[in-house]
């Protein structure tokens, strides 16, 4: 017998079994049933008791009805009760046998009546009509009225609320199907001063023959485990509607959207502003903290509550929370009835009225902190509208929200800061305003990527000798600061190409073994190329014989509008991308009307998860034709505004950069060109230079005539003595400039030098160089052609 077992011992009959089948405890109830006495029986086979066969046991609980031998050596049959039991140290353990002796029921037992009256478990009963029967002391507690008074009325009567009309729906369906329900609801009991969570388990209640005579109610009060569930909730909703973006503000605005209702009636964010040059915010904060409002939001439409307008700088004291939480770098809980509030209100009187207007109550100021930098703080405030103060699950589940939303914050404002650079890069690198040129008018729109960040899409329109221009249009893989690094040498290079006048494929050429050299040089350690690569298309436009030269490198190709034509793609052969290396290129060479609209543009502008390449290639097509109406053309600036709108979304932003170059071309009238055939025999030069001084006369430029003819009679001699024939000279101008140009079929350029002082020659170049505002030369198929610009209008 069990000396630890306080309990009466001869009501219940029970005997342990160890594992080999040995009886190990006999108590006094088990006498009782066999008449066994314990020193007769412990140690002893458990077997030797049984008037049958041993029963099979495969659970770990077993019952059944057993027949026993009873001293005396009749047969006694019981239900018995086994559990096996293992030992906390291991081994096989043993078995529990039980069987109750007493199982009558005492007429006028207390227990009886008790049962549901002080049962700590609400439980009310219904009968047929759902009239209420009787409830409990619990029930009546949770109801707030006594069962005396409310019996007979039906439970929407009862509690009176939207909630109790619902459950009782609940219960009619209980009583019309006989299947029981589970129903949860949230709503304040009678004598609350606030709601609670509810599971009401509903039953029906059957009479002897099974006919439903009424339902049973038990309320359970559930308001810890709902509230977990919806701090659960929150924090999940919290890890999915914050940091949408890398925009802080929009960040912010999603942390303060998440709180309310959730946590507040009212929720402000206010960050510190950052150094005026860019960097981390201040290491240390003090007294009194300038914090910039970045958002608000509030159950009341409008945010009346608040004091401060978004965008707004405010002085925070230290008496107040925001400050207190910002000094002491942890949240602070303050409220009006604790008087903790008082001093900051004394000092803010519009602030006071408010807090009077709106009932508020309560305050926590969480801090905005991140990878040990304090960035702002997050204020939740509580008004009339939900009367509990901030406990202590509220203070944990509004900094873990917060702390979330610190890291989407310090995100957002690592990836601006680092845009801003890229952007600042970018439009250093790219041109401010493009050159106003003869052969073309030219207008362009340049769009950073608006989430991968600033790429390396570019464009330039380049000045050539002969009053020719070059396009140039490219984009360097990848995004960021490293994209734009690439993209300014890129642009450099093909600037330093196109002063040497290259032809688009021989240009291209070169620069595919720059990047090629770039790639390698930003490799690994191992020496192997890194991954570099770029697109370009190249093009020289000619306005005297309007002859356009295009190449390009795995870029897209231009579509060109003719003047009251249909606009299409130029067939311009691909050409591999730049990096690949030992690819040759080609270019293609057009006739061009005056007036031809020609579009470059990067993938950027066609390209869009939203649609395929040909509809974006169409899209634009389209844009184009308009420019090309009954109207007559329009400005390039409104054609590529037009452009941008008809293939970018509402916002204006694309997934990718979008580099745009539109140019017009115009052609230069023969009357103003001059060409002529130079003599072999130097002594014939005289009569080209008075020929050269009548041309200028007759285009009314006697005023270049003295300076013209010094340098065509140095550019001609020098042809004739070094240049092999034919040689041919061609003056061109336009409005404030005259070309000079000699041509011959020698491939030997000519260099600048300075001549001694008793030298008789070499002086030629340098007279040329100081007479005209920029001189130069340049290969041709046939041989070489040396030019000097001369500038008709004097510069201010």
């Amino acid at each position: 017998m069990s000396p630890d077992y306080p309990f009466d011992e001869a009501a219940t009959a029970r005997a342990v079994i160890d594992a080999a089948g040995t009886l190990t405890e006999w108590s006094e109830g088990a006498r009782r049933l066999l008449g066994w006495a314990a020193d007769e029986v412990v140690d002893r086979p458990a077997a030797r008791l049984l008037a049958g066969p041993v029963p099979e046991v495969s659970a770990p609980r077993w019952h059944g009805t057993v027949a026993l031998c009873h001293r005396d050596g009749h047969t006694v049959t019981a239900w018995l009760l086994a559990h096996h039991r293992r030992p906390s140290g291991g081994g096989p353990g043993d078995w529990l046998v039980v069987t109750p002796l007493e199982r009558s029921r005492v007429p006028g037992n207390p227990l009886d009546a008790a049962a549901l009256t002080q049962s700590p478990c609400a439980v009310a009963l219904y009968d047929d009509r759902l009239r209420l029967h009787t409830q409990n002391e619990a029930m009546a507690r949770v109801v707030g009225l006594p069962e005396e008074r409310i019996r007979g009325l039906r439970h929407s009567e009862i509690g009176g609320k939207p909630q109790n009309e619902e459950l009782e729906r609940h219960l009619l369906q209980v009583l019309t199907t006989g299947r029981p329900q589970d129903v949860q609801t949230y709503l304040r009991a009678g004598g609350e001063d606030r709601a609670h969570a509810w599971l009401a388990r509903m039953a029906p209640l059957t009479d002897a023959e099974g006919r439903v005579r009424g339902v049973c109610m038990a309320a359970h009060d559930i308001t810890e485990n709902y509230q977990a569930r919806q701090r659960l909730h929150l924090v999940n909703e919290a890890s999915v509607r914050i940091g949408t973006t890398l925009d802080v503000t929009r960040t912010a605005q999603e942390l303060a959207d998440v709180c309310v209702p959730a946590l507040a009636d009212f929720v402000s964010v206010d960050l510190l502003d950052p150094p005026e040059h860019g960097g981390e915010p201040p290491a240390a904060v003090a007294a009194p903290v300038a914090l910039r409002r970045v958002a608000h939001q509030s159950v009341t439409p409008g945010s009346p509550e608040a004091v401060v307008g978004q965008g707004d700088v405010e002085l925070y004291p230290a008496a107040s929370p925001q400050a207190a939480s910002l000094l002491s770098g942890r949240t602070v809980v303050a409220s009006v009835a604790a008087g903790d509030l008082e001093d900051w209100l004394d000092q803010e009187r519009t602030r006071r009225e408010r807090v009077r207007q709106y009932g508020i109550h309560s305050v926590m100021a969480v801090p905005i902190q991140a990878r040990g930098t304090t960035l702002g703080v997050a204020v939740l405030t509580r008004a009339r509208r939900r009367p509990d103060r901030f406990t202590a699950d509220d203070v944990l589940l509004a900094e873990e929200i917060t702390a979330r939303a610190a890291v989407c914050v310090d995100n957002a404002r690592r990836y601006s800061r680092e845009r801003e650079t890229a952007l600042a890069l970018q439009r250093s690198l790219l041109p401010r305003s493009l050159p106003s040129t003869a052969a073309l008018e030219a207008s362009s729109r340049y769009l950073p990527a608006a989430r991968a960040g600033v790429g390396g899409d570019w464009f330039d329109v380049i000045p050539l000798s002969g009053m020719r221009v070059a396009m140039v249009v490219g984009d360097v893989v990848g995004h960021g600061i490293q994209a734009s690094a690439t993209m300014g040498r890129l642009r450099t290079a093909v600037r330093t190409l196109a002063d040497i006048d290259l032809a688009p494929d021989e240009l291209l050429t070169h620069l595919d073994d720059l990047v090629v050299r770039l790639s390698q040089e930003s490799g690994g350690e191992g020496g192997s190329p890194g991954e570099l690569g770029a697109t370009c298309l190249y093009a020289v436009y000619d306005p005297v014989s309007r002859r356009c030269s295009i190449a390009r490198a795995g870029h897209p190709a231009p579509i060109v509008v003719p003047p009251g034509g249909v606009p299409r793609e130029l067939e311009v052969p691909a050409g591999p991308a730049l990096g690949l290396g030992g690819l040759p290129f080609e270019a293609a060479e057009l006739y061009l009307h005056e007036g031809t609209l020609l579009s470059f543009f990067t993938n950027g502008l066609v390209e869009s998860p939203e649609r395929d390449v040909e509809t974006g290639h169409r899209l634009l097509r389209e844009a184009l034709a308009a420019d090309a109406g009954p109207a007559g053309p329009d400005s390039l600036d409104e054609t590529c505004d037009r452009i941008l709108r008809a293939l970018l979304p509402a916002g204006g932003s694309s997934d990718d950069d979008v580099a745009l170059l539109l140019a017009r071309t115009h052609g230069l009238p023969a009357s103003q060109v001059a060409t002529w055939d130079i003599p072999s025999d130097p002594a014939l030069v005289s009569p080209i230079r008075k020929q050269v001084v009548e041309q200028l006369s007759t285009w009314g430029l006697t005023d270049a005539s003295f300076t013209t003819e010094l340098v065509v009679s140095e550019l001609v001699t020098n042809a004739i003595r070094y240049g092999s024939h034919p040689i041919r000279l061609r003056l061109i101008h336009d409005a404030d400039t005259l070309i000079c140009e000699v041509s011959d079929t020698s491939h030997t350029a000519p260099h600048l030098r300075r001549a001694k002082t008793w030298d008789e020659g070499g002086r030629g170049l340098l007279l040329v160089a100081q007479l005209t505002q920029r001189w130069g030369s340049r290969h041709t198929p046939e041989g070489k052609t040396i030019w000097a610009e001369m500038a008709l209008v004097e510069e201010e």
